[in-house]
């Protein structure tokens, strides 16, 4: 399988991931590490996965989502952007609308 055929297949088949550096437990940046924040604050169930660990699975999601830095949101199959655009939807409340949108289980926050 190449991978561009494993990206696909993870970002097909998961309803929410996130490209990143390090794992959501221990983010190896402030930009992953902000985002997996996001997440969890949110409540959403999602895999993570971990650019550091392979030089292909790093370019090669840069290459697939044409988009040049790490991490990356991925929302039913759709690219939603990187730290400053998610952390941005997030507090403008679009992230969450994303997620409902695409009926993807969002904690309630009171």
């Amino acid at each position: 399988m190449s991978i561009e055929q494993f990206i696909d297949n993870e970002v097909k088949n998961n309803d929410v991931v996130l490209f990143m550096k390090g794992t959501p437990q221990f983010p190896m940046c402030g930009f992953s590490g902000q985002v997996v924040q996001i997440l969890d604050h949110l409540g959403v169930a999602y895999k993570g996965l971990n650019v550091l660990e392979s030089d292909d699975l790093r370019n090669g999601i840069k290459a697939y989502s044409n988009w040049p830095t790490i991490p990356q949101l991925y929302v039913k199959g759709e690219f939603v952007g990187g730290c400053d655009i998610v952390r941005e939807m997030f507090q403008a409340g679009e992230l969450q609308d994303v997620f409902k949108d695409k009926g993807v289980a969002v904690r309630q926050v009171a």
